[in-house]
């Protein structure tokens, strides 16, 4: 494992494809795309697999892939430029911009909710799909931004906010769709749909041209596969995927639906080498996006005193923060910040070794969680 600073040694790059290879022939992953930078230099990069496994249709570099939550991090970016200019305030009331979004605790009491909160998931929303199946969320009709094509903002917000609190804002964490309404906060503080502020404040800055809410082109996008009893199955139109004691709900087709709201949590497409550009950009301190101070900010634990759902690991503002590598079995650094995505993704940012990892795959879960991940992470520390 190299030491803090060093390089990667010369043959961790066959130890990916091994993985990879291995990954493919067991008909584990369909398709991906990963790519490993070292101080800014993309010392491996590799597409493989097939896009469309139907059709034959090998993956690209350039494939677009629906990121589902690797549009955290880019949000939570464009959220933070937005801080800095004063537009919104960490500590700013939910309600301040969305005054009828109130959501109340169990007992009937209606507290304060700050943008912080949202950032932190510790405002005491939630997922449907990290729930039991029959849960609140799933009765309220209240979508994860990853299904029901043409669902306003609006009207998800009514359903979110119709469900009981999970907690009082401020006191645990739960992975939620916090980044949603954080989103329509962005938009009401602007008065600019949030697509636009993310393409103005992040994506045309970093020259990530085919990252956005739309798809640019359709004939680039990677078709989805979810894990299935013998090997990935292609996602139909409406097609639920176990999740611990849940069920996650893909809609495929939502990402070509523009009257779909624009979800700050799940809702871009785009390619590996963009979520490269964003996440060297945090790592370098901000590049052309966001100041120092404020990347490193984003990048510390938010949440001191707070346990996640992962042990050994808190949340800084937009993704994971490693606190502890024995308790979280990781070989990465303290303070290596990442996060992953349903639709078959992960990532991760190793500051001491100035290392950012991107590996998007079209195969959910198994793309995101598990073996696969493991592997690729253990293959680049020699471990």
């Amino acid at each position: 494992m190299p030491a803090a600073g060093a390089p990667l040694d010369r043959n961790f790059g066959q130890r990916i494809d091994r993985v990879v290879d291995t990954a493919v022939e067991e008909q584990r992953i369909v398709g991906g795309v990963i790519m490993v930078a070292q101080r800014g230099d993309i010392l491996y990069r590799r597409a493989f697999g097939l896009a469309d496994r139907e059709q034959g249709k090998a993956t690209a570099e350039g494939t677009i892939f629906r990121l589902s939550s690797v549009t955290k991090p880019i949000v939570a970016a464009a959220a933070m430029a937005l801080v800095e200019t004063g537009r919104i305030a960490l500590d700013d009331p939910v309600t301040r911009f969305i005054p009828e979004f109130r959501p109340k605790l169990s007992g009937g009491g209606q507290p304060v909710i700050t943008v912080r909160q949202l950032l932190t998931h510790t405002a005491g929303l939630a997922y449907g799909f990290s729930q039991s199946v029959g849960n609140a969320y799933e009765r309220a009709g209240v979508s994860d931004g990853l299904d029901q094509p043409g669902l306003s903002m609006a009207e998800n917000l009514a359903r979110i906010a119709s469900v009981p609190l999970s907690c009082a804002p401020g006191t645990r964490w739960g992975y939620s769709v916090a980044m949603d309404v954080l989103g329509e906060i962005m938009a009401k503080a602007t008065g600019a749909p949030l697509p636009d502020l993310v393409d103005r404040l992040i994506a045309q800055p970093l020259a990530m041209s085919d990252s956005a809410f739309a798809v640019r082109d359709e004939r680039r996008l990677a078709t989805p596969y979810a894990d299935g009893p013998s090997g990935p199955v292609r996602m139909g139109e409406h097609h639920f995927v176990p999740f611990g004691d849940g069920l996650i709900s893909f809609a495929p087709a939502r990402a070509f639906d523009l009257a779909s709201f624009p979800s700050g949590g799940t809702g871009m497409n785009g390619t590996a080498a963009d979520v490269l550009k964003l996440l060297e950009a945090v790592r370098t301190r901000g590049g052309s996006v966001i100041r120092p101070e404020t990347a490193r900010t984003m990048t510390a634990d938010a949440i001191a005193g707070i346990e996640t759902t992962r042990p050994g690991w808190g949340w800084g503002l937009g993704f994971a923060v490693l606190r502890d590598p024995a308790v979280a079995q990781t070989p990465q650094a303290v303070g290596t910040w990442r996060w992953g995505g349903v639709y078959g993704h992960s990532w991760f940012v190793d500051p001491s070794a100035e290392l950012t990892v991107v590996a998007l795959t079209n195969t959910a879960i198994a793309g995101m969680a598990g073996a696969f991940p493991d592997a690729v992470r253990d293959a680049i520390y020699g471990v």
